[in-house]
């Protein structure tokens, strides 16, 4: 019955997308339906699985895990009680789906592709990796360039009950609850066509989440891991912001094309020589490498500073609101505002920086 409520739901939103969608788009909508579907009927309640005896003895504890990180996420933070997350999915692949992300030869402005509930965003999706693979080179053949990147998470804005998926049930402890908060968030508040409010507001919910987490059922080395795992973040999304930072000099620049060219491979090289230090400096850490998997290109850093962009201005915010409440209602009266306007209230709020350290309760 659940999974004929949500086919349902799925087919009506499916119909609204064809009814705008060109002929070329069709395939491209059928493969999201058949894809979210199929996650859907995979799914089973997580106490089914704890009480199957079939069920291996390290999922057990990954889902009980999960489903006491979920529980934290309603009673502490504010995030939904709902049926997201409730349900467990065993995948046979390593990514639920890949996002294709494309931008110019020299230009660091992503390709937007517009849909019905989610808006504009710089990605396309496709739960079939060669279908990804596909559309990939259909878009290098113009001239683009082109990123495919596997994805272990996704968030349905509600409109579907999200599972936990095999695909990162095996994180670190720390690491699962910083995804669970970040894609609760999502279904908190969202803004058609603004990534940089959405991503940044779900990052900076994940952020406290996990600080509030560890204080309360992490251990010192569990802590330590952390802290370490966030460094490393830091550091990488640094590096990829100072190179995109140097790229943006040089397209924007008096230069021939054929010298932003020679520039531009010029920075990617740097980049791969500079992660390469960065990676020593970590002890070997390899965690990153996968962003490496495909030649470097502006697609690789088109969208890196949307996850990152209004951060501090939502830190701000949260020590301002004290509650996660009044937080949560803050960051959708700014929602119902105009992008210029948002983004500029957002902006001013990074600059002024939390005035003190706030408790978050």
């Amino acid at each position: 019955m659940k999974v004929r409520r949500a086919a349902r739901h799925l087919l009506l939103a499916l119909a609204a997308a064809l009814v705008l969608a060109s002929c070329s788009s069709l395939n491209y909508y059928a493969q999201a339906a058949q894809g979210q579907l199929s996650l859907l009927n995979d799914a089973r309640p997580i106490e089914d699985w704890l009480s199957d005896d079939h069920t291996d003895v390290k999922l057990k504890l990954r889902l009980a895990t999960a489903r006491q990180i979920r529980t934290f996420a309603v009673q502490e933070l504010g995030l939904p009680d709902n049926k997201s997350y409730r349900n467990y999915a065993a995948l046979k692949r390593p990514f639920v789906l890949w996002n294709v992300v494309a931008a110019p030869e020299l230009s660091l402005k992503p390709v937007q592709w517009c849909f019905p509930v989610a808006g504009c965003v710089s990605y396309k999706g496709y739960y079939d990796k060669d279908a990804a693979m596909d559309f990939a080179r259909s878009l290098r053949a113009q001239g683009m360039d082109v990123q495919v990147g596997g994805v272990p998470a996704y968030s349905t804005l509600g409109w579907f009950n999200d599972p936990l998926i095999s695909t990162f049930i095996n994180y670190p402890d720390a690491e699962l609850a910083r995804l669970l908060f970040h894609e609760l968030s999502h279904q908190v508040v969202y803004v058609q066509g603004d990534s940089q409010f959405n991503e940044s507001f779900a990052s900076a919910v994940e952020e406290a989440g996990v600080e509030r987490w560890l204080a309360e059922f992490g251990n010192p080395a569990m802590h330590d891991n952390f802290v370490r795992f966030s460094a490393r973040k830091q550091q990488f999304i640094a590096l990829l912001l100072g190179c995109r930072r140097d790229l943006a000099q040089v397209y924007a620049s008096g230069m021939s094309e054929a010298d932003k060219r020679t520039g531009k491979a010029r920075l990617f090289k740097k980049l791969q020589d500079d992660y390469q230090v960065l990676k020593a400096s970590w002890g070997g850490y390899a965690g990153y490498d996968r962003f490496f998997a495909e030649p470097l290109s502006n697609a690789h850093l088109a969208a890196v500073a949307t996850y990152n962009d209004f951060i501090p201005a939502f830190r701000t915010l949260l020590v301002r609101e004290k509650t996660f409440p009044r937080f949560y209602a803050a960051a959708r009266a700014l929602a119902a505002l105009d992008i210029a306007e948002r983004h500029k209230r957002l902006a001013a709020l990074g600059a002024t920086g939390p005035v003190v350290a706030g408790t978050h309760e």
